[in-house]
């Protein structure tokens, strides 16, 4: 099944977003091969030079890596990977608080519901 994308940014910054998501996440485990370009394009329904332009991003970051005619697989360097890990985490806690802030929403309370939420999760 195709992946839908927003219209607001371009798609291959999206695809290296949820490509990015897969390997932190540990989806995509350390030292795994990921799907060729083509077939990531088949896939997401997208042009696979808009895959390779995405799958380029993530090797500029070190988390992909080629290894010769073999494809592209995922760093085997946990450093990296958790790099990459807080920086996401950092990003989400700052568009959280900034919306947060834009809500007058105070700290104290804003703690609370971060406490709960996490409590409340398994």
């Amino acid at each position: 099944m195709a992946w839908s994308f927003a219209s607001d940014r371009p798609v291959y910054v999206q695809l290296a977003e949820r490509l990015r998501k897969k390997i932190i996440s540990s989806e995509y485990s350390a030292g795994e091969q990921i799907p060729s370009v083509r077939q990531l394009a088949a896939e997401t329904a997208v042009n696979p030079n808009t895959v390779q332009r995405a799958l380029a991003e993530l090797e500029d970051e070190g988390l992909l890596e080629v290894r010769g005619t073999l494809g592209k697989f995922v760093t085997e360097d946990r450093a990296v990977i958790e790099r990459c890990q807080r920086e996401q985490a950092k990003t989400l806690v700052r568009d959280f608080v900034a919306s947060a802030k834009e809500m007058s929403i105070p700290t104290k309370e804003l703690l609370s519901m971060i406490e709960e939420e996490i409590n409340e999760r398994p």
